[in-house]
């Protein structure tokens, strides 16, 4: 494996970003943005980000603040006051990038609003990500992620079959809609070289989640129906899902014609391949419980290893099921640089998970871990030739 980026040569060297937000979707875009080496100040209050203070902690320290806030440095200032609003504002005009999640017209009341520092900075790009947008009946309403994932449709069509509706285990209207932002502060970044002009960006996590739900899509506007609950398996393709095991279940992923007569072979049903009612891949969805026990009656007499091996060994799709230290512990995940140890004031070293792409066969990530509230305060103030007389 290569070693990460320089810092100087990173792709997004030079780039200066004020973070304005908290909690998830804005500090994990921005954490994107200073993994490519963008400068990430991140303005926070006297008590500091709300993260810092939801566990589980070491040290001390929140893990979740840890991991969303890596390669960043930290201003406190109380933008209630005047004066630390003024500094706010003289930083803000002198970056490139601003990125704020406060409620609809909280910054504009702030003096830190998209019109105001626009104005005074024509090449800024200011990108503000809230649950449901800038504009629209539903701005107002409170952006957590539990109510987006209720409202997006994706826990209407997750669950058990003939259960109830399930959100999935990760925040994930907070992760995609930091995705999005951080994708389009570097297009709004790359037409300002060709424009001369920043950009106003609006992201709403109901948007975000709502994009991309493209199996979902399908069946609503070009098959006219609702997506049902199926549990584990796919909701269009067959087979495709979890099947048990001797000691557990495996995955099993067979998509074309071609896949499903090397599966009937390997399972001592090569008749299946000829069987109308498993001729497609939408008859076999129709059949799925009959397909799914001719499966499992082969699967049943192995080990998940044995059937991963078995269905690698004819070019079949399968995996285990792992659990979070598995998927981390695992040669692969080392070799690709998975997880990393960074520098951090309190821990000494933490654990993170940068930014996942390799450029020209190197990781761009961050150099430092979170940095301490307010840690920077003194050096940011001298970059930007401010002072703050309190």
């Amino acid at each position: 494996m290569q070693a990460s980026c320089d810092k100087a040569s990173a792709p997004l060297a030079g780039i200066k970003v004020l973070d304005l937000s908290r909690v998830l979707a804005g500090p994990y875009c921005t954490a994107l943005l200073a993994d490519l080496g963008a400068e990430v100040i991140k303005l926070e209050p006297p008590a500091g980000d709300d993260y810092r203070h939801i566990g589980p902690f070491r040290d001390g320290e929140s893990a979740l603040f840890t991991l969303n806030n890596r390669g960043k440095k930290s201003l406190v200032l109380d933008l209630k006051d005047p004066e630390d609003q003024a500094i706010a504002q003289a930083i803000a005009g002198r970056v490139d990038v601003v990125v704020e999640n406060f409620r609809p017209g909280v910054a504009a009341r702030l003096g830190l609003g998209a019109e105001t520092l626009r104005a005074a900075n024509a090449r800024l790009v200011y990108c503000s990500i809230s649950g449901f947008g800038q504009q629209g009946p539903f701005k107002d309403l409170p952006a957590y992620d539990l109510v987006v994932q209720a409202m997006s449709g994706l826990m209407a069509g997750t669950g058990e079959e003939g259960g109830a509706p399930l959100k999935t285990g990760e925040s994930i209207a907070d992760l995609v809609a930091g995705l999005f932002a951080s994708w389009s502060i570097m297009a709004a970044l790359v037409q300002r070289e060709r424009t001369g002009q920043g950009a106003t960006l609006d992201v709403a996590m109901y948007d975000a989640l709502f994009s991309m739900l493209t199996t979902s899509h399908a069946l609503h506007f070009y098959a006219g129906a609702l997506p049902q609950r199926v549990g584990n398996r796919h909701p269009l393709s067959t087979p495709f899902g979890c099947f048990a095991t001797k000691d557990g279940q495996v995955v099993i992923a067979v998509l074309s014609g071609k896949q499903f007569a090397a599966l009937a072979a390997l399972i001592g049903a090569p008749e299946a391949a000829g069987d109308p009612r498993f001729a497609s891949d939408e008859s076999r969805t129709a059949h799925e419980p009959e397909l799914k026990a001719l499966i499992e009656a082969w699967s049943r007499g192995l080990t998940t290893e044995e059937a991963v091996a078995a269905l690698s060994a004819v070019g079949l799709p399968a995996a285990p099921i792992w659990d979070i230290a598995q998927a981390a512990g695992n040669e692969h995940a080392a070799a690709r640089n998975l997880v990393s140890h960074l520098p951090h004031p309190v821990l000494g070293t933490a654990p993170t998970i940068g930014q996942p792409v390799l450029f020209d066969g190197k990781k761009p990530a961050a150099t430092t871990s979170a940095p301490r509230l307010g840690g920077d305060i003194a050096a940011i103030l001298k970059e930007f030739g401010l002072e703050q007389t309190r």
